[in-house]
């Protein structure tokens, strides 16, 4: 199999930074030769993540991703299409909205949105297959127990021109990292396009008030692409997550930790979580070091 090239993309703010900068030290140490990693931040941001520039990394303005009509209302984490002002974009969705435009401007075969809480413990690689599209999916999870999820489902079937369906139950395809290809998301955006008329996809999904991107890439691989490509499933995402918002101790890192497979090449613990940084840093450099013993 041919080697596939692959990008990280990974949005960020100030909050973040030693995260994200605990995050570049390993992409550094253990992703592929050549791999190209962006971290897109807001302007007020750039410089003091201009730190991490440098042996593959690029730091990004958000604005500079986004439609030049989209611009950040001050004050507000929120965004106004300057051509279509209400709804205004929230600023949850401006993000996604950065990880598509982002992602569909990549030259690689592959890209991982990776978030500034994870961080990688073994080497990666890009995992599609030279003859079809990857998509994490975790089969008929979905239920009324989870309304927002069945939302995002059924916005995602609006938006691509599908039918609604009444299924009792639906796929999950949100992970950490989250596997795309750069091709197909071009292909999505611009059926979302063709299927409002026309308008520019950014502006179709930014008015959403409930809207999951990768819901979105999920649905489209599905229920579009597969119809004519080989689509690989896969439910594992190789990275040991913990996306609770609840603070770690000591010995509950410890015991989080120890259940790292020897498959798993990267950890997430919530950012949200409040798990102490010192801590959290020790105990991803003591688990580390003995993979690499």
């Amino acid at each position: 199999m041919t080697a596939r090239t692959l990008e990280l993309i990974t949005p960020s703010y100030a909050p973040d930074f030693e995260l994200c900068r605990d995050l570049v030290a390993s992409a550094r140490r253990f992703a592929p030769p050549g791999t190209r990693h962006r971290l897109l931040v807001p302007r007020r941001d750039l410089a003091m993540f201009a730190a991490l520039r440098g042996e593959g990394v690029e730091v990004q303005d958000v604005a500079d991703v986004l439609p030049r009509t989209l611009r950040r209302v001050p004050g507000w984490n929120g965004w106004i299409d300057l051509r279509a002002p209400w709804p205004p974009v929230r600023g949850w969705v401006a993000q996604q909205l950065v990880k598509l435009a982002a992602t569909a401007s990549s030259t690689a075969d592959e890209v991982l949105v990776v978030d500034s809480d994870v961080v990688f413990v073994r080497p990666f690689e890009a995992l599609s297959p030279d003859d079809g599209e990857l998509l994490y999916r975790l089969p008929d999870v979905v239920d009324s127990r989870l309304p927002r999820h069945v939302v995002w489902d059924d916005v995602a079937r609006r938006l691509l021109g599908l039918p609604a369906t009444d299924a009792p139950t639906r796929h999950d395809y949100i992970c950490w990292p989250c596997p795309w290809s750069p091709r197909v998301v071009r292909m999505m955006l611009e059926r979302i396009s063709a299927v409002a008329g026309g308008a520019p996809w950014a502006r179709v999904i930014g008015r959403e008030l409930h809207v999951s991107e990768m819901v979105l890439y999920g649905v489209f691989v599905d229920e579009v692409l597969a119809a004519r490509t080989r689509v690989v499933h896969t439910d594992d995402t190789r990275c040991l997550t913990q996306p609770d918002e609840i603070p770690f101790d000591r010995a509950q890192m410890r015991a989080f930790l120890d259940g790292l497979r020897p498959t798993d090449t990267a950890v997430m613990v919530s950012a949200k979580s409040g798990t102490g940084l010192e801590l959290r840093r020790a105990e991803i450099t003591r688990i580390t070091e003995s993979i690499a013993r």
